[in-house]
């Protein structure tokens, strides 16, 4: 996955466990593109000071991850959504049958996920 894109998805789903502090910070490091410079300039810290701070929070971030797998379980059901959704734009009428059976199988992976 893009590094831009898993931090995203980490700071989306568990950006609120930060401190204000931080989630500010990382919010316009991520989403704003403030570099480090940029950052310590408004902040009046240091350029290191920011940078270890980036650091922390996408450490503390990775952890949450690590323990309670929510972008990777919302990946996957987004992944299966998007494979009913195929089904369903390939359905002829001769197969309806054999692709609800397939859409009824995704659909209790999901369940089964969450």
């Amino acid at each position: 996955m893009d590094k831009i894109l898993e931090q995203t998805l980490l700071f989306d789903f568990y950006g609120e466990l930060l401190t204000a502090h931080q989630k500010e910070i990382y919010g316009q490091f991520l989403q704003d593109d403030l570099s480090l410079s940029e950052i310590a300039e408004e902040k009046g810290i240091s350029r290191q000071g920011v940078h270890d701070l980036i650091r922390r929070c996408h450490r503390a971030l990775e952890e949450y991850e690590a323990k309670l797998h929510l972008v990777e379980k919302f990946l996957s059901v987004k992944e299966k959504v998007h494979r009913i959704d195929s089904l369903l734009e390939n359905c002829g009428e001769e197969n309806t049958d054999a692709v609800l059976r397939e859409i009824h199988e995704i659909s209790a992976e999901i369940i089964e996920e969450l």
